[in-house]
């Protein structure tokens, strides 16, 4: 079941992050309801099953989120970090994290939603903490809010993703620069 989550960002932990879309806007919340997050844990790839989420799930699913999404900006601003948004990371990370089993078939990770939650929080302290701290930027579209990893060649990227965002903003600007062409030119 595909339910439009978007996986650009380069870590985990940021995509987990971005599921509270445009926060400077409208605001479109990702984790509406528990089959959403459990969704969200199956596409990422963090997990192959989960068990099924309930409410309780979703709210301490949020709360990690936004702390981490308050620590990615801190990092990448060159803030403190918040000492609340720091307990709540590593209270979650010192969970019991999903753990990979080897089956005949291969490699298989089953998880409860506070497991799969705490391997995010988990993904979350090793990229705030490693070497691609100096790599995250923001999407340069104004309404996105998504941080991303630039590997970029020259780390040049400007978007989170071509599909979710560059494609509308070269088209925009594409059909502004059509507008405001002078009329002569069109003769």
């Amino acid at each position: 079941m595909n339910l439009n989550h978007v996986f650009v960002c380069g870590n985990p932990a940021l995509d987990f992050a971005a599921t509270l879309r445009a926060r400077r806007s409208t605001r479109f919340e990702m984790f509406a309801t528990p089959d959403r997050l459990d969704a969200w844990y199956l596409e990422s790839g963090i997990v192959d099953t989960v068990l099924p989420g309930d409410e309780s799930d979703v709210e301490q699913a949020t709360i990690v989120r936004e702390a981490i999404y308050e620590l990615v900006t801190a990092r990448r601003l060159g803030e403190e970090f918040d000492e609340e948004a720091l307990d709540v990371l590593n209270e979650a990370a010192r969970r019991a994290p999903a753990t990979p089993q080897l089956t005949p078939s291969g490699r298989r990770t089953e998880a409860t939603p506070e497991q799969a939650l705490s391997t995010v929080a988990r993904h979350a302290v090793e990229l705030l903490s490693g070497p691609d701290v100096p790599l995250m930027k923001e999407c340069g579209n104004p309404e996105c809010t998504r941080v991303y990893i630039d590997r970029s060649r020259g780390m040049r990227r400007q978007w989170c993703g071509m599909d979710s965002c560059g494609n509308k903003i070269k088209a925009a600007a594409y059909r502004a620069r059509k507008r405001t062409a002078p009329a002569a030119a069109a003769h």
